[in-house]
């Protein structure tokens, strides 16, 4: 039985916020699809301050940026690049293609085709995450995807010359100062500027999650993504001080971000509490920690590590931190989690930044039915059939026929026919002609 040592703020208060942005951010697409750039422009100065000449940046432009970040950031860039993409290729190459042939003469294939253009959304506002730049355009390009966009906002209504490398970087072709629910919008649906995407992919605050959320069907998305969560999960050996760092290193993402510890030692429990309380004061990201921590942060005490993970479970979170005495343990036990975290030597925000693993991860509880972004999300994995033997065509045709015509589908049965017909002479009585 668990014992709730701190409690978040209810559901419905959660629910009402997001009742707010989904109205904004149908007002906003609503407005982009009528007025196309005129109105891209005029968010972009209401929301970021922000109405350049042009969004795009120009290959001069580009090089000119990248040329101004020291060479201590682009040499990590390109390390954590490195370890991207490496994990992406390693991913690429788990997914087969193939063709078997089933009967004589029937031949069934699989094939995996990259979409053809990708829009990456790369957050900005108050930090520039050029991390996310990595996640979601150098495994577009690893997946082959001939034409990624990537939009990130101005700061303050300076150019984040750090990700612009990034992107530039990652292999984007495409990359526009423009944030937001506009920059989602216009790469959904197009502009006189802007040519639409196909799929659009990376994380962002509730509006412009909320806009994916509802311009997918239209375009694909890679998940349906809001506020960063953290779980840490912790046993009697656990260190208080490594659990409430490693819970504040979350709640500075946003001050709706969740952070929750699961741990089977009230002692855990209490110090883990007590050392957020210490350490939050001096924190330079307080502002967003504490509400974050104050409104949205839990303390679970269970009795035993099979309830830890069952409560665990329950919650679904994005990131999931293990710090037991066992921590593989979890790869048996747990079923339901954006990502794992094994053992104090790692942490989530090594997955964040720079482990190569991929950050754009479910959260609300979507890891109950999608895992994070990967290279096979910018896959189409299609398949396809061909008949050349004589026998198998008639063969074919004839169970086409009837069983078509149990569900009274007699187009689709005449179709069959028609095979058996050219195969093997069978006659056509619905055709007396």
């Amino acid at each position: 039985m668990a014992e709730i040592l701190k409690h978040a703020v209810s559901k419905a208060e959660v629910t009402a916020s997001l009742d707010q942005v989904r109205e904004t951010v149908a007002g906003v697409i609503a407005d982009i699809r009528e007025r196309g750039d005129e109105a891209v422009r005029e968010y972009s100065e209401k929301f970021d301050n922000w109405s350049p000449g042009s969004f795009r940046l120009s290959a001069e432009e580009v090089e000119k940026i990248v040329a101004s970040v020291p060479e201590q950031v682009i040499a990590d860039i390109r390390f954590v690049q490195d370890q991207v993409r490496a994990f992406a290729r390693h991913q690429l190459d788990s997914m087969g293609e193939f063709e078997v042939e089933t009967l004589p003469g029937v031949r069934l294939g699989q094939k995996h085709i990259p979409v053809q253009a990708a829009g990456a959304y790369i957050p900005g506002g108050r930090y520039p995450l050029t991390a996310s730049a990595h996640m979601t355009i150098v495994t577009a390009k690893v997946a082959g995807v001939p034409r990624v966009v990537a939009c990130t906002p101005p700061i303050r209504g300076e150019i984040p010359a750090a990700t612009v490398a990034a992107m530039h970087l990652a292999g984007a072709d495409e990359i526009w100062l423009l944030g937001g629910v506009q920059a989602v919008a216009a790469m959904a649906v197009g502009t006189d500027t802007m040519q639409p995407v196909n799929l659009i992919a990376g994380p962002g605050n509730a509006y412009v999650a909320e806009a994916k959320r509802q311009l997918f069907g239209e375009i694909g998305i890679d998940l349906f993504a809001g506020p960063t969560e953290i779980l840490v999960l912790a046993d009697d050996d656990a260190d208080p001080f490594v659990c409430a760092v490693d819970l504040l290193s979350q709640a500075e993402h946003g001050p709706d971000s969740p952070a929750v510890l699961i741990t089977t030692s009230r002692e855990v429990a209490e110090q883990t509490i007590a050392e957020v309380e210490r350490i939050l004061p001096g924190m330079p990201t307080r502002d967003y920690a504490e509400p974050a921590w104050r409104d949205h942060g839990q303390v679970h005490v269970v009795d035993s590590i099979d309830e830890l993970y069952a409560l665990a479970d329950e919650f679904a979170f994005e990131h999931v931190e293990v710090l037991t005495a066992e921590p593989r343990e979890a790869l048996a036990r747990m079923t339901q989690y954006g990502a794992l975290f094994l053992g104090e030597g790692t942490c989530v925000s090594f997955g964040d930044k720079v482990i190569g693993t991929n950050h754009v991860l479910p959260t609300r509880g979507a890891a109950r039915y999608t895992g994070g972004l990967w290279v096979g999300k910018y896959l189409k994995t299609v398949t396809y059939q061909e008949v050349t033997d004589i026998g198998s065509q008639a063969l074919l045709g004839r169970l086409c026929g009837r069983a078509s015509r149990v569900e009274l589908f007699e187009g689709h049965a005449r179709s069959g026919d028609v095979r058996a017909a050219k195969a093997a002479g069978d006659a056509l009585p619905w055709n007396t002609e």
